[in-house]
């Protein structure tokens, strides 16, 4: 069965999207832990992280690096950091998180939210900055 980001990928589902190739995609977190956290994933389907070929991982981690690079121009943080967890969906993916504390990136605290206008709007500014 497809995962959701692999139906996000797909267009099946709408995301908000920062960037895009044939191979990788970023879009923003819909349950973010703080503005422009970000999700990059293969399109390619697979669960772990690190059961994907050299050459796939490799390129997942060269487009988070712009990513990241994008979100630091535009989203006011110290760093961009960066976690994968790959336990709450079966696919692998980065977590991209705009970080001015260690506590921006506590998995366990509650979650923003954001309207679909705030969140269409840090998708344009972060992909304007690709």
């Amino acid at each position: 069965m497809a995962s959701i980001f692999s139906k996000i990928a797909a267009g099946e589902i709408p995301s908000y999207k920062v960037a895009e190739n044939a191979d990788y995609l970023a879009f923003l977190d819909i349950f973010p832990l703080t503005k422009g956290h970000v999700l990059v994933i293969p399109k390619k389907e697979v669960d772990y992280l690190f059961d994907l070929d050299a050459e796939t991982y490799a390129g997942l981690m060269n487009f988070a690096r712009k990513v990241a690079l994008a979100i630091g121009k535009v989203i006011p943080c110290k760093r961009v950091g960066v976690a994968v967890l790959g336990l709450e969906v079966p696919h692998a993916h980065i977590h991209l998180v705009p970080l001015n504390s260690e506590r921006d990136i506590d998995f366990s605290k509650p979650k923003l939210q954001f309207t679909s206008e705030e969140f269409a709007a840090t998708a344009k500014l972060i992909a304007e900055a690709l």
